[in-house]
């Protein structure tokens, strides 16, 4: 387990992969953009309040995503992130997302809190060996919506005999979704496909983790241009990312990762080597001209 607390100066120092020239990259079709669009608006309108997300009334989030029926709702915007859960008839699929949080205080907190690396608890997540490992505070996170949101999953499964699940969220909120959809399949019939769709995903656990996503899970982890959170928590901590990056080098311009961290330059590990190379404001967006945060909830 990893235990100290580690600071901003010695991340800021270094202590990333080298960047390497582009390689194993490969350019993503306009088609295949646009057809990210509404599971970024999902993960949008994870950060309007549950007020407005119980009704589906969120504004231009909500609308771009008519007629989905929301089946639960939770989180105070504080310890636990927002979250809804429902039905999308226009795919067919039960949808789960999860808020983020503002992502100067996110910085900090994956820079210099004391986390650690920690097994999965085998009440949620049974049947899966010790040496997975995870952030000791997504965990936490996760593990305070967990039953709720398998609950209205197995809902939407029983009365629209839905066989896809789909898990999104930006920030705080993709490395929940992510803890779902790795918690999800454990509990469901095996006929249940499911796959995440997040943004600005920090690295969430260690190499076994990693290994396990890549070997299990449909995962696509959008990153933009030089967004620091994807870079952290370190490399050397003992974090990793799984496969699936879709890295956004501008506006339309994206490209397919190949492998866990990727050390492109197109990629996000070889963009951003350091953060004193990185500009927290592409966290927030644009993907694909949608933004993402509390202030875009409209």
């Amino acid at each position: 387990m990893l235990g100290p607390v580690v600071s901003l100066a010695a991340l800021a120092l270094g202590a990333y992969a080298v960047p390497l020239p582009r390689q194993s990259i490969s350019q993503v079709s306009l088609s295949t953009i646009d057809s990210y669009s509404p599971y970024t608006q999902f993960a949008r309108a994870a950060y309007c309040p549950t007020t407005e997300t119980v009704n589906w009334s969120c504004g231009q989030a909500c609308a771009a995503n008519a007629g989905f029926v929301t089946y639960a709702v939770g989180g105070d915007d504080d310890e636990t992130p927002y979250f809804f859960v429902g039905y999308w008839p226009a795919e067919n699929a039960a949808v789960v997302a999860h808020e983020g949080t503002d992502p100067t205080q996110f910085l900090s907190l994956l820079v210099d809190a004391d986390f650690f690396l920690e097994s999965l608890d085998t009440t949620l997540f049974p049947g899966l060996s010790s040496s997975i490992e995870a952030h000791s505070g997504f965990l936490a996170a996760h593990a305070r919506s967990a039953a709720t949101v398998l609950s209205a999953v197995q809902q939407v499964i029983s009365q629209h005999g839905v066989t896809n699940v789909i898990t999104v969220g930006h920030s705080l909120g993709g490395a929940i979704a992510l803890l779902d959809a790795v918690y999800l399949p454990l509990h469901l019939p095996s006929s249940i496909s499911v796959r995440s769709v997040t943004y600005g995903l920090p690295r969430v656990g260690n190499p076994a983790f990693a290994a396990y996503v890549d070997a299990h899970l449909n995962l696509v982890h959008i990153t933009n241009m030089l967004d620091p959170i994807p870079i952290v928590p370190g490399e050397f901590l003992g974090f990793a990312h799984p496969q699936g990056e879709v890295h956004i080098l501008s506006g339309t311009d994206w490209v397919a990762c190949a492998g866990d961290d990727n050390p492109s330059v197109d990629c996000s590990t070889g963009a951003v080597p350091t953060i004193l190379t990185s500009d927290i404001l592409n966290h927030l967006g644009p993907y694909n001209g949608i933004s993402i945060g509390t202030i875009y909830c409209t």
